[in-house]
């Protein structure tokens, strides 16, 4: 299991009730987080074999950007 760590602009409840189903429907994505009181909005991921550009494209489909910390 590899765990990779995004800055992101997912900022509040709203935002993350978005991201949400995409994150859950990505089925190499065995966990994920993100954190609301870091001020860098940080989104953990684990899984198996998800490059940081998979997760890129995975989250920009939501509308919201994931650069690797």
């Amino acid at each position: 299991m590899k765990t990779q760590k995004f800055k992101t602009n997912i900022n509040c409840g709203n935002c993350l009730s978005k991201v949400t189903p995409i994150l859950n429907a990505e089925s190499r994505i065995k966990s994920w987080d993100v954190d609301l009181v870091s001020a860098d909005r940080i989104l953990t991921i684990e899984s198996e074999d998800m490059t940081a550009e998979d997760v890129f494209k995975t989250v920009i489909k939501a509308g919201f950007i994931a650069k690797p910390e």
